[in-house]
């Protein structure tokens, strides 16, 4: 593999660049994506439905914790790559050593707040009836490898921050894999159950973690930090939380709109609904891999050439990134109108000895997830703006219109749509809520972008 040079961030074309940092990120969520995907088939064909429902609840609490990391990574990272365009690297080794230390504390915190608040989590995030018991022992073993997950993210983010896509890929293909493979051992083989899809996850956080901590020791990095880097610096810590507070927030978001739906679908249909919304969450995951690599190619460049004060190259990465992105949304969204029912088949099959509830409830998902889900993707060309508006005010260090943007879609318009529409449409009031916020908060976030571009970068480009 080429050693790669965070120079290049400011030096090479920007279609060649947006490719060759985007293509790895793409990848890499492909197989993370993949491997959500693969394992709630595995779950839903070797357990079954009530599995992939209990997981569903699991996920909002070990995604939020998980996202510390991402969120802590995510705001420092961009503090690292203007210090790199700005040819600042002490201040990049101190932030990198900032953020280390602060994973470590929040996440470890969290992970006992977690256990400790287990029989109110899990209720609360719509782990109710039968999908409890299997929900809780998921939640349990997966639970505590969450700080690996959240190390994971934080480090990935930051080889991003130097230029190196391509490790960064590595990094989230080896746990997805890792964790197929012990999907197999331990519920195909094992025959363990819950227990062994939990197992199958953890190891997989520490097989990342494992290649994440190599990657930083090894000559493939730039970032050699010393014991003095980790000592938390109030400065460095405010600027990482102003920024990555908009990734959090957003994680939380996220977290909210799983106990939202899973208990407003729960109320709708039981069971049985949420087992469709799990199936439509993965594809959420899944589908939109290219856009968010796209995205997260976008981040790095942008960045730099901010800090680098090259200001034509980011306007000029902001237009190459929006047409990449619209145009892989076009595509996904083709798909997904096509053969939704096809899609949903891959999650479920009848086994012999199934009860004739477990049975009418696998026929009642099959049934009614290709429609929610044509809904839920319905505006999915368009949300290549909206994703790439909010990421170029993080990428530049502005925190508060990056946080207004961020949580415009989900945040300001989702939930109070979730929470009215059911109320007078029933199910479908809760898939159109999808589309329409997808909508609204694109028109919000172009207005704004374009406002920025109009009086920030084209002003400093002329001057």
């Amino acid at each position: 593999m080429a050693k790669v040079s965070s120079e290049q961030l400011g030096s090479e074309p920007i279609g060649k660049l947006l490719i060759k940092q985007a293509l790895p990120a793409s990848i890499g969520i492909l197989v993370m994506s993949l491997n959500v995907l693969v394992d709630s088939i595995f779950v839903g064909n070797w357990i079954g439905s009530i599995a992939i429902a209990a997981i569903n609840v699991v996920l909002p609490v070990s995604f939020f914790i998980g996202a510390l990391g991402m969120s802590i990574g995510i705001g420092g990272s961009s503090i690292i790559s203007r210090a790199l365009g700005a040819n600042d690297k002490e201040k990049a080794l101190k932030v990198f050593g900032n953020q280390i230390t602060l994973s470590l504390l929040v996440t470890i915190a969290m992970v006992f707040l977690g256990l400790y608040f287990i029989d109110t989590l899990i209720p609360a995030f719509g782990g109710k009836g039968a999908i409890f018991g299997p929900a809780k022992i998921y939640y349990t073993i997966v639970l505590y490898g969450v700080p690996f997950l959240a190390l994971c993210m934080m480090g990935n983010t930051v080889i991003r921050a130097e230029g190196k896509p391509k490790f960064a890929m590595i990094a989230m293909i080896i746990p997805s894999v890792g964790n197929l493979l012990m999907d197999y051992i331990f519920i195909y083989l094992f025959d363990w159950g819950m227990e062994g899809a939990a197992w199958a996850t953890t190891i997989g956080y520490f097989l990342c973690f494992s290649y994440v901590f190599y990657f930083f020791l090894s000559k493939n990095s730039e970032l050699k930090i010393s014991w003095n880097h980790f000592g938390l610096d109030g400065k460095i810590l405010k600027e990482i939380g102003a920024l990555g507070f908009v990734t959090m927030a957003r994680q939380a978001v996220v977290s909210i709109i799983y106990l939202i739906m899973n208990n407003v679908l729960f109320n709708l249909g039981g069971e049985a609904m949420v087992a469709v919304y799990a199936i439509i969450g993965r594809m959420l995951m899944f589908a939109l891999f290219p856009v968010f690599g796209v995205t997260q190619g976008f981040l790095p460049i942008a960045g730099f050439n901010y800090g680098a004060e090259k200001y034509d190259r980011v306007r000029e990465t902001i237009n190459t990134a929006v047409k990449y992105a619209a145009i892989l949304a076009s595509i996904v969204f083709v798909g997904l109108m096509i053969f939704p029912a096809e899609i949903a088949s891959l999650f479920l099959s009848d086994k012999p000895g199934m009860t004739p509830s477990e049975l009418a409830m696998n026929a009642f998902v099959l049934e009614n997830t290709p429609g929610a889900m044509r809904w839920v993707f319905a505006a999915t060309p368009i949300i290549a703006l909206q994703l790439i508006g909010a990421a170029y005010f993080q990428a530049v260090g502005k925190a508060v219109p990056a946080l207004l943007l961020t949580l415009s879609r989900q945040g300001f318009f989702f939930i109070p749509l979730v929470l009215i529409l059911p109320q007078y449409l029933g199910e479908l009031g809760v898939w159109i809520s999808f589309p329409i916020a997808d909508v609204l908060a694109t028109m919000v976030t172009g207005f704004f972008l374009r406002k920025e571009i109009r009086t920030n970068l084209i002003t400093k480009i002329s001057s």
